[in-house]
């Protein structure tokens, strides 16, 4: 990291409304994911390097993984454990994490694919047999959708960027040089397709384990929760009763809701906004919440 990059670095620490240039973070993920945390990625180096080294760093609703990801390329923890229920988004990280040739198998066939639309709803059209095959789907999907989303009736680019239609997100290369790079840490991650909740009751006991929570639902009732995620139904309450008991930290983060508010005030937790762009490149406030959130400086 150039010098230049520190200051804007520590200038961002200190100033939770400046918008974070996401171009300035390194893209980890091979997927598009609507409420995705590449904005916030500085917030997450800042919260890790202000507590000890964690043995784990969990994120219970990885979807792309942004976060987990950074943390195991960069070493903020010594291991690193993703979980998603999406059973599409999950065969792409069994693919890559846990299939031994996976990596090297989907990185090829991205690469080989000869994308159009008719190439495309062809091949989405086809059943899988396999885990490979679901992943490989899965991202020809993500990929083409708009804002790659892989919920039910989730449209198609037909225009995209510059006219190009479903190939303005397909940059083969680019998704296989970073599949291959996640595979050559996949050592340091490991992946389990199952219940956030229940993930983090299991671990809630272990001091050396963190937990970055960013459920991929909503609290309020006004937001597109249906509409973005497969999974969209979550207890929020019971998923608040159990972070309050974990014992080691934590951070979360949510639609800066008055309902998520109310139960950030009823479990006792800090809450903080900081200011990220939409999709729409909007700005907007996100909400996070921690036990303690002095890391994060004084509040503007």
């Amino acid at each position: 990291m150039t010098k230049k990059h520190i200051r804007e670095q520590l200038a961002l620490w200190t100033d939770t409304t400046k918008v974070v240039n996401v171009a300035s973070v390194p893209q980890r993920s091979p997927f598009r994911y609507p409420g995705g945390k590449t904005w916030l990625i500085p917030r997450i180096r800042q919260w890790l390097v202000s507590i000890p080294k964690p043995k784990y760093f969990i994120e219970p609703f990885a979807g792309g993984a942004i976060v987990g990801l950074t943390v195991a390329f960069e070493k903020y923890a010594e291991h690193v454990i993703l979980v998603e229920r999406d059973e599409q988004v999950a065969s792409v990280w069994r693919t890559i994490i846990d299939d031994k040739s996976g990596a090297e198998w989907l990185a090829n066939q991205i690469v080989q694919f000869q994308l159009t639309s008719e190439s495309a709803k062809e091949f989405l059209s086809k059943k899988t047999r396999s885990i490979r095959q679901k992943a490989f789907q899965t991202i020809v999907q993500n990929r083409i959708s708009h804002g790659g989303i892989l919920a039910p009736g989730a449209g198609v680019l037909k225009h995209g960027e510059n006219g190009k239609g479903v190939l303005s997100r397909w940059y083969p290369e680019t998704l296989k040089k970073r599949i291959l790079n996640i595979a050559s840490v996949k050592d340091q991650i490991s992946f389990l397709q199952g219940d956030g909740i229940e993930i983090i009751h299991k671990h809630k006991n272990d001091i050396n384990s963190v937990f970055f929570i960013d459920p991929p639902y909503t609290a309020s009732t006004k937001k597109a929760g249906a509409r973005l995620y497969k999974y969209h139904m979550l207890d929020h309450e019971k998923l608040f009763e159990e972070v309050s008991s974990v014992k080691g930290d934590f951070l979360m983060t949510y639609d800066d809701a008055d309902e998520v508010r109310s139960l950030a005030r009823n479990f006792r937790f800090e809450t903080r906004t900081i200011a990220m762009n939409n999709t729409h490149h909007a700005t907007m406030n996100e909400l996070l919440i921690g036990r303690d959130l002095r890391w994060l400086g004084t509040e503007r």
